[in-house]
């Protein structure tokens, strides 16, 4: 059985998700949440399988709730559920470390697929949209090595704060902030803080 969650603040859509998940036979939705801060807190209570997650929704940001919820201990696999037309926030998403993303326009199937495809540790993407979407994903990376959280923990590492204090900053544990600096030193090609802090300088992250 996959355990899933549903965020998404709209109430109709909400319900009708909830009744074509609960409907199918090896799903359960464990729960609904109506905003990014809600969706956090469930899911640190239910430990979902799977998180469907709506990018615009109140109070938190469907794509800061994915950086949250992954930065959790056993984190469930995040599938953003939005319009193409949203692109710029879906990689935004996936930088967050969502494992992919469905149209709010798919057919009933195509969402039950991938949401059995999350649970499988498959990344779901939207064929209509996977071209364009991980086109543009591989040209931001080229731009810009790090991702949204690897560059705030940059930011603070330059500032000369030590891991205590940047994970307390970002809400995050010591451990993910360990794991960040060595995402950060392998992507920029350097072996310290020092030097990464003066890469950090040098392109303006400072």
């Amino acid at each position: 059985m996959i355990r899933l969650i549903v965020a998404e603040d709209h109430a109709v859509v909400r319900q009708g998700l909830e009744q074509l998940l609960g409907a199918a036979p090896d799903l359960e939705v464990a729960g609904s949440a109506a905003d990014g801060e809600e969706a956090v807190s469930m899911a640190a209570q239910t430990r979902p399988d799977v998180v469907l997650m709506d990018l615009e929704m109140p109070r938190m940001d469907g794509i800061e709730a994915t950086r949250r919820i992954l930065d959790a201990g056993q984190p469930p696999r995040v599938v953003v559920l939005t319009s193409f037309s949203d692109r710029e926030r879906i990689l935004d998403a996936l930088d967050a470390g969502a494992i992919g993303y469905l149209l709010k326009d798919a057919e009933p199937e195509e969402l039950l697929r991938g949401i059995r495809a999350a649970a499988r540790g498959e990344s779901p993407l939207d064929p209509k949209a996977a071209g364009t979407l991980l086109a543009a994903r591989e040209a931001r990376r080229a731009a810009h090595p790090l991702s949204e959280r690897q560059q705030a923990v940059l930011r603070l590492v330059a500032r000369g704060h030590p891991n205590k204090l940047i994970a307390r900053e970002l809400d995050i544990s010591e451990k993910t902030v360990k794991a960040h600096l060595t995402a950060i030193f392998q992507a920029l090609e350097v072996t310290d803080r020092t030097q990464a802090a003066l890469w950090a300088q040098r392109h303006g992250l400072g």
